[in-house]
């Protein structure tokens, strides 16, 4: 769909409950606007902030969202933002009671006209979840929604089955959108373009080519406010149940066919039914030294601060090939870091045989493509030298427009596109996958701040990390 489209988008109310959290500040809030200024958002729109205790008048919520907006978008439009702001309110509600919001929704609804559409978007608690859900049929503001569920879904297998029962009791499957941001990535839609428009890579892309994959996603933050939320979740739930397998599933995937949302979810979804329960003794979990001093944080508390795994895909593409995922807080490095290792060459021409090439997808908003080669050193003698051939997937490409991934996902909402969008059984499967570790769970390791993490999570490649390796 191209920019000029999005005017033929009817008129929407976005009700967006958690709308004065952190979420909504950092992203939400910051994806409108350039939605916005870039002439995307539905030409009639209204915003109903929800929760449960108001920030005072609709001005002074306006107010609380301009600041936001001044600390988050760099060269902040002051008309655009004004455009948008005007089209703001609130309204309290809780799972109990949600009669005023649903009659602020239908007046909203009154004054933009015929053809409404309704999108609703859930940033709460996942304790909260079943209960606003229920609220939200209750007041029939399900109807003609698009629901907007983020994660975590569930906290294991029983709890994400509990809540995708509340979902149908009140909408359809068509109707939820379950959020994963890391989907909605530039870097990560490459990796389809990459491997499946060419010939380079998809003949090598499969076990007899690949040695080991492995997804990286180190953080240098701690809990910044969020031990709460840590000590309820822990970092398996929280990182890689998510984001680390979604990231597998688009490395994994067979050919989808077409990019629409049945074919590639299935594919995503095949590669998940083939994904083998993990195994506690391929799994280390740390704990940083410091995060029982944290706010909200028991004194003795054993949650995980990191997680490393070896997985197994068990199909004709992958058997045997290790999946090794790591991420953590208080990490040396922020990364987003995907390295297909390929099998050393067969070849004896030269003595001690070249290292493996190493395919490096770098997953930031300036997303990167590199591929470490061997070649020829320049001179007189035959000598390898290690070389790296590099793109930039937004400086090297002409007409970039990135969007990033929050925007460019409230954008496939309003758009009724599920493509990038976790489906329920996406979501049972990957539970299944890692309910041994949740019923049995690995020793939690310390490690130092600032850190690559526990030893036994280093060794645990036999070739050693990209990263910190």
């Amino acid at each position: 769909m191209s920019d000029a489209d999005e005017s033929s988008l009817p008129p929407y109310v976005l009700v967006l409950f958690g709308a004065t959290g952190d979420l909504a500040a950092r992203k939400l809030l910051p994806g409108l606007y350039r939605l916005a200024a870039a002439g995307r958002l539905p030409d009639e729109l209204r915003v109903i902030g929800s929760g449960r205790h108001s920030p005072g008048t609709d001005e002074e919520f306006r107010d609380q969202l301009r600041e936001g907006l001044e600390e988050t978008v760099d060269d902040l439009d002051g008309a655009v933002a004004d455009r948008l702001l005007e089209q703001v309110s609130f309204q309290t509600s809780d799972h109990d009671d949600g009669a005023d919001l649903a009659e602020a929704v239908r007046r909203a609804e009154g004054e933009l006209g015929e053809g409404v559409q309704r999108l609703v978007y859930l940033s709460v608690p996942p304790a909260a979840m079943e209960g606003m859900v229920a609220m939200l049929g209750r007041e029939g503001l399900t109807e003609r929604a698009r629901l907007v569920i983020e994660k975590p879904f569930g906290l294991d297998l029983e709890s994400a089955r509990q809540l995708d029962r509340s979902l149908k009791d009140v909408v359809d499957e068509e109707q939820v959108f379950r959020i994963d941001h890391f989907l909605g990535k530039e870097a990560v839609q490459n990796i389809l373009a990459l491997r499946f428009a060419n010939g380079l890579f998809e003949p090598a892309w499969d076990r007899r080519s690949v040695a080991e994959v492995q997804i990286d996603v180190p953080e240098t933050l701690g809990m910044e406010g969020r031990g709460g939320f840590y000590e309820a979740t822990g970092c398996l739930r929280d990182m890689v149940s998510t984001h680390l397998c979604q990231l597998l599933g688009f490395v994994a995937l067979e050919d989808p066919g077409s990019f629409d949302e049945k074919a590639l979810r299935d594919a995503k979804s095949a590669v998940f039914q083939a994904l083998r329960p993990l195994d506690k003794e391929r799994v280390v979990f740390g704990q940083y030294d410091g995060y029982r001093d944290e706010d909200d944080v028991d004194d003795d508390s054993d949650v995980e601060t990191f997680v490393a795994i070896r997985a197994y895909v068990d199909n004709d593409r992958w058997r045997d090939v290790p999946f090794h995922l790591r991420t953590g807080k208080r990490l040396a490095e922020d990364r987003r870091t995907i390295t297909l290792r390929f099998r050393s060459p067969a070849s004896t021409l030269f003595e001690g045989r070249p290292g493996p090439n190493e395919l490096v997808l770098e997953l930031t908003d300036d997303p990167q493509v590199r591929v470490d080669l061997r070649a020829k050193r320049p001179g007189p003698d035959m000598e390898l030298a290690e070389a790296t051939m590099t793109v930039d997937l937004v400086d090297d490409i002409a007409g970039a427009e990135p969007l990033e991934a929050y925007e460019r996902l409230l954008l496939d909402v309003l758009r009724g596109d599920q493509t990038l969008f976790t489906r329920a059984d996406e979501v049972e499967r990957l539970w299944e996958v890692v309910q041994p570790v949740l019923d049995d769970p690995p020793e939690v390791h310390p490690y130092e701040p600032g850190s690559w993490g526990p030893k036994p999570g280093l060794d645990l490649p036999d070739g050693g990390w990209r990263l910190g390796g």
